[in-house]
């Protein structure tokens, strides 16, 4: 750590700013730790929330993330920063409060983007990002038994599909892109993905939009682009994320397409500031030197814990953050896990299995000459195999973070994040 660097404080209180957190107590840093965070709750399994709590088998206390080190008393729950002044090295709070820090990590992610036109004052009509936007659905659906219009292709929008088919409810998925996760997966394993909701009972209507809605006192009915109309008793709309940045306003700091870094996570332009998580766009320098951001589950770990590790390395001596991706999605009690970056393909190639009803398919993603990507279905074994084979074929550069470092607490936490520990995570050298 640089000498003088007595406070730091981490605005956003969710999965990356908490693994922040734990970082710099791990390395020893002995100074105050501030955690500025606008929900009024501890940090939470994000994932869970179109799972196990619109399912209702969990709750608050369930989904909970647990510290794997003694953080203290260092939270400001509830709170939302207002402005950054990184000249003063300031983070200003409502009220007129201000925060002075000697470094800062920006964790602020993202919140639900909103479907212009929708009349978002109807209490039947939702969004899914945050746990008060999960129970409010919970109500919703607990009042009529109807069917449920989810707007959306993306992960989110198919993951709570398949939940509410599990509790017996009727769905439709509507959305304008004409295959699921084409946009991740492409066209034909989100065909494959179209059948697969199809047999699980979800009615999919695509390549259309919205042109309007009629609020009745019994349903929501959506007019379509193509002149149909859908009746609902609640409208979940899943049309991906906006960036955390208002806040950011005026602080010099390019916030166009997330948060700009360079490869170290250091914010470009500051000395003393790096992001992580959702919210950060930095170059993988594994794939190439274009800013990117990554929005899983688990780069908010590995980039929480590698941003606080090179704030306190200092600029000159911080280390290039160079994962691996990889990301899942459970539906309809399949496994759907990829590693890469297979949105840079130019061409997938089935490397395994058959795609048809999505058991143990494997797909590379390949651009030009090179292997960028893979994904498989409920084959976990061989995705293991070829994951090992991108990563020699895709080497990080050397002295570069190219995994989370390994919590110094040897007793795995209890919750979700078993999953961390038992992945073997480590620091590469």
């Amino acid at each position: 750590m640089t000498r003088g660097r007595q406070r730091i404080v981490i605005v956003g209180a969710g999965l990356a700013g908490l693994r922040a957190a734990e970082r710099l107590r791990e390395l020893r840093f002995d100074g105050d730790i501030l955690i500025v965070g606008d929900e009024p709750y501890a940090p939470y399994h994000r994932p869970a929330l179109s799972k196990q709590v619109l399912t209702q088998r969990g709750g608050a206390d369930d989904i909970t993330l647990r510290s794997y080190v003694d953080l203290g008393d260092c939270w400001r729950i509830g709170t939302r920063a207002w402005r950054l002044a990184p000249g003063r090295h300031v983070v200003s709070l409502p009220g007129g409060e201000e925060l002075r820090y000697d470094g800062l990590v920006i964790a602020t992610g993202v919140q639900a983007r909103h479907l212009s036109g929708a009349p978002r004052q109807d209490p039947r009509i939702h969004v899914l990002r945050t746990l008060d936007d999960a129970w409010s659905i919970r109500a919703t659906l607990s009042r009529s038994r109807g069917r449920v219009v989810v707007i959306g292709t993306g992960f989110t929008a198919c993951e709570i599909a398949s939940s509410l088919r599990e509790t017996g409810r009727a769905v439709t998925l509507v959305g304008r892109s004409a295959t699921l996760l084409g946009g991740v997966i492409g066209e034909e394993c989100g065909e494959a993905m179209n059948d697969f909701h199809r047999r699980n009972g979800t009615d999919l209507v695509l390549g259309v939009t919205t042109a309007g809605w009629d609020r009745r006192p019994d349903h929501v009915a959506v007019r379509l682009s193509d002149g149909r109309v859908l009746t609902a008793s609640c409208v979940v709309v899943a049309i991906g994320s906006v960036f955390n940045t208002d806040w950011l306003r005026g602080a010099g700091i390019d916030t166009d397409g997330g948060i700009r870094c360079d490869p170290t996570c250091f914010v470009e332009g500051t000395e003393d500031v790096v992001a992580a998580g959702d919210v950060a766009r930095w170059p993988n320098l594994r794939f190439d030197e274009t800013p990117r951001t990554c929005q899983h589950w688990l780069n908010a770990v590995e980039m929480g814990r590698a941003a606080a590790q090179n704030l306190l390395a200092g600029r000159s001596r911080a280390r290039p953050y160079c994962p691996m991706p990889a990301f899942w999605s459970e539906q309809y009690g399949r496994r759907i896990q990829g590693v890469g970056l297979p949105a840079l393909a130019t061409n997938s190639v089935p490397l395994s299995g058959k795609l048809k009803h999505l058991r143990r398919a494997v797909f590379g993603y390949d651009e030009g000459a090179r292997r960028v990507g893979v994904i498989a279905f409920d084959q976990p074994r061989e995705l293991l195999r070829l994951t090992l084979e991108l990563e020699s074929a895709l080497p990080a550069p050397p002295r570069a973070i190219a995994r989370a470092p390994r919590p110094t607490r040897t007793t795995a936490p209890a919750g979700p994040d078993l999953i961390f520990v038992t992945k073997g995570l480590h620091l590469a050298t």
